[in-house]
């Protein structure tokens, strides 16, 4: 308990951003809620708690003096499956087209806000995954593996909003889930869509991590 105190306490600068962004976005949902009686955006909360997992883990790995690496390359495959529901949060602007009028600024100032917390669990887990698989693997397999990343993630994404499927779907419905995906790979001419949402949101996905790399990080560590 002792070394969790520590720990916590060590990553203070890291866990209270990402607290008051929680709280700010739990907040505005909350007002929402209050005014208009209606409970149609509070799906947010469980994509909010699912952008969090990948965090979690994260800094579970990242708190463990010793980790084995059977252990670890679990782990990291758990922690990738449910990357993609961090920025998943972006998508959820989508609905914004059934608010009502008068409505509509708060519920983008909201949305925004659980996006933008979505990003920082985002951001914040892949560079704390980057710093621990530096320690255990080859770095320049880790560098390139990066560059995939958001690609990745990206589409991870498109699959979640457009078609619909889960993180655990990888064991729920495995074989339709891959077959999916093998098309959208082997026919792009026939999935567009999919192939420019991935290199779009991807590029997205590289930018904000630069910036918050070169900006944010150095002063949320000190």
């Amino acid at each position: 308990m002792k070394t969790l105190k520590t720990f916590l306490f060590d990553r203070f600068n890291i866990w209270f951003p990402l607290f008051l962004l929680t709280v700010f976005s739990i907040f505005l949902l909350s007002v929402r809620l209050k005014i208009t009686h209606s409970f149609f955006y509070l799906f947010l909360v469980w994509n909010l708690f699912l952008a969090m997992i990948p965090f979690f883990i994260s800094t579970y790995m990242k708190s463990q003096k010793q980790i084995k690496k059977l252990k670890l390359s679990f782990l990291l495959i758990v922690w990738l499956l449910f990357l993609p529901n961090a920025p998943y949060l972006l998508t959820d602007f989508i609905h914004l087209r059934l608010s009502p009028m008068e409505w509509l600024g708060f519920d983008s100032l909201m949305i925004a806000v659980f996006a933008v917390t979505g990003l920082a669990f985002y951001v914040v887990s892949v560079k704390e995954m980057k710093q621990l698989c530096f320690k255990h693997f080859n770095q320049k397999l880790i560098l390139k593996s990066l560059i995939i990343l958001p690609f990745a993630v990206s589409f991870g994404m498109y699959l979640g909003r457009v078609l619909r499927w889960n993180s655990w779907d990888v064991l729920h419905n495995p074989f339709i889930l891959f077959t999916d995906v093998f098309e959208i790979i082997t026919v792009p001419i026939d999935n567009l869509e999919a192939w420019a949402f991935t290199i779009l949101f991807g590029l997205f996905l590289k930018l904000v991590y630069w910036v918050f790399e070169k900006y944010l990080f150095d002063f949320m560590e000190d």
